[in-house]
């Protein structure tokens, strides 16, 4: 049975593959081509990837990152493509639900709308609300940095508060929306921010995310 993480697996190396190894995203500084290597670092070199939590290994990972951006551009879309390599805990499905979702989804959003002819993506019901589970876990994480309250509202009223402080902003959007404004993509999230005008202007320049 396909899972939310392997779809979007599938889809994410679509547009890589569609937009090539040049094209630019929403990672600052990095083209396709790089956010290509770090997918594939991240699931196949544990040992490097630690770097991306611990800042003592961070050069070890920009060194092992950049050896594998130096691989040819079809190689690294084709690591991800088809998985992590058997010993990975990626395998696991209870892992790679948690783990990848999210990862993909965004990423995919990453190369998709960093395009000057992007369109949105209509996202299933199901699928959305796997979304808003997600960032409802990890709402607090994501906007820990956040200079004034944020609370994260669907268009049905849930909400998510992500940070708590005043004065309050909320930002009312669909799922995947707002998971891209949690994980730091504020201006090309299509959503909507009630509050002080300058406490909304301090939240889109705040540095959200994990």
């Amino acid at each position: 049975m396909s899972t939310h993480a392997k779809r979007e697996r599938l889809i994410l190396a679509d547009l890589l593959e569609a937009n090539g190894p040049d094209a630019p995203t929403l990672c600052p500084g990095w083209t396709t081509r790089d956010l290509a290597a770090h997918v594939v670092v991240r699931e196949r070199r544990q040992d490097a990837a630690a770097g991306l939590l611990i800042k003592q290994l961070a050069s070890r990972l920009d060194r092992v990152q950049g050896e594998f951006a130096a691989k040819p551009y079809e190689e690294l879309v084709q690591l991800i493509r088809t998985g992590p390599p058997k010993y990975s805990p990626f395998q696991l499905k209870q892992v790679d639900e948690a783990a990848n979702t999210v990862e993909f989804f965004v990423h995919a959003e990453d190369v998709r709308r960093a395009q000057p002819d992007w369109t949105p993506r209509e996202l299933d019901p199901v699928f959305a609300d796997a979304l808003w589970a997600r960032l409802e876990r990890t709402a607090r994480m994501t906007g820990r940095k956040a200079p004034v309250g944020l609370v994260l509202r669907r268009p049905d009223g849930q909400t998510a508060v992500a940070h708590r402080g005043t004065p309050v902003v909320t930002v009312t959007g669909e799922p995947g929306e707002l998971l891209l404004f949690a994980f730091g993509r504020q201006d090309q999230a299509r959503v909507e921010a009630e509050g002080d005008k300058d406490a909304v202007d301090r939240l889109y320049r705040a540095k959200l995310g994990i």
